[in-house]
């Protein structure tokens, strides 16, 4: 991997580790502004509710990650198969061209030979 490819791999890193940072403190913020509205809750039952609700977010947001990974995948694998497909096809149809074309010289230097 040359220095282009490592600076715009760690650049991506970084970006998704800003994104992952942004999403948990709005997670935070949601649910701290919850709790702040509840009265009847303890300082303990606040923090549990807070931990498992950023908990919560984490685990869809892998979710929805995974999910599209791999959906990312399958797709990808559909278009190599249908690359291979297109790939045999040209194969076939220029082995067919040049096997006419061998006929077709071969027929007309008989004729002229």
């Amino acid at each position: 991997m040359d220095i282009r490819q490592e600076a715009s791999r760690g650049l991506a890193d970084i970006e998704s580790f800003l994104f992952r940072q942004a999403h948990l403190r709005a997670a935070r913020r949601r649910v701290g502004a919850f709790t702040a509205e509840e009265s009847g809750l303890t300082a303990e039952q606040k923090e549990d509710i807070e931990r498992w609700y950023v908990e919560e977010q984490i685990y869809v947001a892998r979710m929805v990650t995974r999910h599209i990974a791999d959906k990312v995948n399958a797709v990808k694998e559909q278009q190599h198969r249908r690359f291979g497909r297109w790939l045999r096809g040209i194969l076939v149809t220029m082995t067919l061209i040049t096997a006419a074309m061998a006929v077709f010289v071969t027929a007309i230097l008989t004729a002229h030979g």
